[in-house]
């Protein structure tokens, strides 16, 4: 198990997240529009391509041994890129899913994600419900989006807060627009799935005629208030040792906030159903890392570090795999190094 490992070059697409399945020996990259198998020697084994849609943040579920990941399409101006660099012309309707890859059947480069049988996906219909619904910007007039929501992109398997030693479920996180206009997207709003529903509810995706099965409702949507990012959570990662939930994000651009690159929710600690600030509701909110509270705005903790949005996982043995961008030769790439993580002192790379 190498201490640095090479993504190889994969085109005009950044790479979005990564995923690790110790017991086998394999790591899991997404970039974007495929996704990509490779052994921790650092070689290359395979591919799934023919996405038109965002595969984001991906993560091994260690109960079923398959990759999840989030999965988008949508017509903003980030759909419409991925269009382009596809050379696409194509229609496609808005609708956000959770990929589920079979890694065993991935066994050589190219492989199609509609037709080779090794993708199957869920469908999230709260996200999209939320993605074209109606919010609120700062005087009270109706804007599109609500929680500013502009899909989906971090997962992982975490426990439920205050109940560590049970279940590892699916969260994944909404992407968030940045928008100094309003007030109502201040939170980072994480859905929480039974992965057998998910499971489950997975079909094979025909990108051209998408179904539209999956789970009505999450099972909880909890609410982390951390000020404004932009586009939300990039990467989530679940710290075992310490009970943190990590949030990886491009850092705000409100002024009153701190606007940190990383946030940490405390899920040693209960959910607390109560109001959520800029927004005309209650929600189940969750704690940041050293707060007195779920809505403590003078204590909005986090870590100025320049890694964790295109991909991080925690080994079995505590030690954080942080990928760190590149491009080379004009085609986008990444390396993959060891830090060790201590919630007081930071993130610190490994030499030995």
């Amino acid at each position: 198990m190498n201490n640095v490992l090479f993504t190889g070059r994969q085109g005009r697409n950044h790479l979005q997240g990564i995923a690790v399945d110790e017991k086998n020996g394999y790591i899991y990259y997404s970039f974007t529009t495929r996704l990509v198998k490779g052994d921790l020697q650092g070689n290359i084994i395979g591919s799934v391509e023919g996405l038109v849609g965002h595969l984001g943040c991906i993560a091994f579920c260690q109960e079923d041994g398959m990759i999840y990941g989030s999965l988008e399409f949508k017509k903003d101006s980030v759909g419409a890129g991925i269009l382009r660099s596809l050379g696409d012309a194509g229609e496609y309707a808005d609708g956000f899913y959770a990929a589920v890859f079979n890694g065993e059947k991935i066994t050589r480069m190219r492989m199609s994600a509609e037709k080779d049988g090794v993708m199957r996906a869920a469908f999230l219909p709260e996200v999209l419900r939320d993605y074209v619904g109606m919010g609120t910007d700062k005087t009270g007039r109706p804007v599109l989006h609500r929680y500013c929501c502009s899909g989906i992109d971090g997962l992982c398997f975490a426990p439920l807060p205050g109940d560590t030693d049970g279940k590892r479920y699916c969260w994944i996180a909404y992407g968030v627009y940045s928008d100094l206009g309003r007030q109502d997207n201040d939170h980072q709003v994480l859905c929480c799935y039974d992965p057998e529903i998910l499971r489950a509810a997975a079909r094979p995706l025909l990108q051209t005629a998408m179904h539209r099965q999956g789970p009505e409702k999450p099972l909880q949507k909890y609410f982390v208030f951390t000020g404004n990012t932009v586009y939300g959570v990039q990467n989530l990662e679940y710290d075992e040792k310490n009970r943190l939930l990590l949030m990886a994000v491009y850092a705000g651009k409100k002024p009153i906030y701190p606007n940190y690159d990383m946030y940490a929710a405390d899920l040693s600690v209960p959910a607390v159903r109560m109001p959520l600030a800029g927004l005309n509701e209650t929600g189940e909110a969750l704690t940041l890392f050293g707060a007195s509270g779920p809505e403590d705005a003078a204590r909005i903790r986090g870590w100025r570090f320049p890694y964790g949005q295109c991909g991080m996982h925690f080994r079995s043995d505590g030690a954080l795999y942080m990928a760190q961008p590149v491009k080379q030769n004009g085609e986008n790439a990444a390396y993959i190094r060891l830090y060790a993580f201590d919630p007081q002192a930071g993130f610190r790379e490994r030499t030995g």
